[in-house]
């Protein structure tokens, strides 16, 4: 019997071993990963506010796959993988061979070399991180009361993407309750968000993207656009010649692929390594690459589609039914991914939406945290079960 080993249970690793479970393969399964539960990635903003806990947007992935007689669990970190001698390196374990390997680890934090930025900047890309930033930032701003230290109020948030706007979203809106429980005057509360790029949510139509800022700005977010960070120090963000001072710093300026891909040789960019049109990387059509550490190219423009959970999830479909067609002896097919628009939450209460089924919409308000809410539901809806979805409201 054939071996596929999955690496990685985030949006991708789990909708693979759920789809080749429902597609009956004759193949063992194995799916690795570090945690044994599952994590909405896309929603880690929101415990690092305080506005969820983490059990609000994890589920443990063992019990969800005991029942399925060909899937094997194990959990352990994956340090390297020998391409050459089809082998899974682990931290704890002995090495896995396969016959298939799905890679689907996920993304790391990504500093671009700036000085400081790992010491003193609070990253959002795990469970682990996102709860040490929310604790960071309710005891800085509790301390105000002792301190008197006006920088506890003082909240820099590097990076204007995604994580970025829908982190600043959760904030502005649980701060004016945190101000009431710890006792410090919300006049003082200075909120700065710094971006390198010209524009905000530049993948909006401009009157969208223009609602989204302004909305926040009359929450108490001031927006430095086209101001590159130099450095972060204890306590700053320095812009060439320009300081922030912030005892609170939260880093959101991007990510990039696991650093396993490096540390495996794989030719790779941030490592994300560019595939085939079948998902499969061109020295090794044993392996297929999906979700963060894979680089798509967009045929109609040439251009690398995002990381997203929605490509995440089509990407997973894709490569399961070439797995299934390539274990029954047939052929693989080409990754076909028709986006069906963006939605930036701003907050329980407003976001902006670009909505691309049954025509082209364009939402903005309290409107959009009901679409939000509902693709959420969905994505663990076709993750796991309806019981999960329920449990995680």
């Amino acid at each position: 019997m054939k071996r596929i080993v999955v690496l990685g249970a985030g949006y991708a690793g789990l909708r693979v071993v759920k789809q080749l479970t429902h597609a009956k393969v004759d193949a063992q399964i194995v799916l690795v990963n570090k945690n044994p539960y599952h994590y909405e990635s896309t929603q880690l903003h929101e415990v690092a506010a305080g506005t969820k806990q983490p059990a609000d947007i994890t589920f443990d992935i063992r019990p969800l796959l005991a029942r399925k007689r060909n899937v094997e669990v194990i959990i352990d970190e994956v340090t390297r993988v020998d391409q050459d001698a089809r082998k899974v390196e682990l931290k704890n374990g002995e090495p896995l061979d396969y016959d298939y390997l799905v890679n689907a680890l996920g993304f790391e934090s990504e500093t671009f070399g700036i000085k400081g930025a790992d010491e003193n900047g609070w990253p959002l890309i795990d469970i682990e991180t996102a709860v040490a930033a929310r604790k960071h930032l309710e005891s800085t701003l509790a301390n105000y009361r002792r301190s008197h230290d006006v920088n506890d109020l003082h909240i820099v948030v590097c990076g204007a993407g995604f994580t970025s706007i829908e982190y600043l979203g959760e904030l502005v809106h649980r701060l004016p309750r945190l101000a009431k429980e710890y006792g410090f005057p919300m006049e003082l509360v200075k909120v700065d968000c710094i971006e390198a790029a010209p524009k905000i949510l530049p993948m909006f139509e401009p009157s969208l993207s223009a609602w989204a800022v302004k909305y926040l700005e009359r929450k108490g977010v001031t927006f430095h656009v086209a101001t590159p960070i130099t450095e972060v120090r204890p306590g700053a963000v320095v812009s060439n010649d320009t300081e922030f001072p912030a005892n609170t710093i939260i880093w959101t300026t991007g990510v990039h692929g696991s650093h396993v891909i490096a540390d495996s040789g794989y030719d790779q960019k941030r490592n994300r390594v560019v595939v085939e049109d079948d998902l499969r990387i061109a020295d090794h059509p044993d392996q297929f690459l999906i979700g963060d550490v894979s680089a798509v190219p967009n045929p109609g423009n040439g251009r690398l589609y995002p990381t997203t959970g929605q490509i995440s999830i089509a990407q997973a479909d894709a490569a399961a039914a070439n797995l299934a067609s390539l274990l029954r002896g047939g052929k693989t097919k080409k990754f076909v991914f028709k986006p069906l628009g963006t939605v930036c939450s701003l907050g329980p209460g407003a976001g902006i939406a670009s909505i691309d089924m049954m025509g082209h919409w364009k939402l903005k308000g309290s409107k959009v945290s009901i679409v939000k809410k509902m693709i959420n539901d969905r994505t663990v809806l076709e993750l796991a079960n309806i019981r999960t979805m329920l449990e995680s409201d």
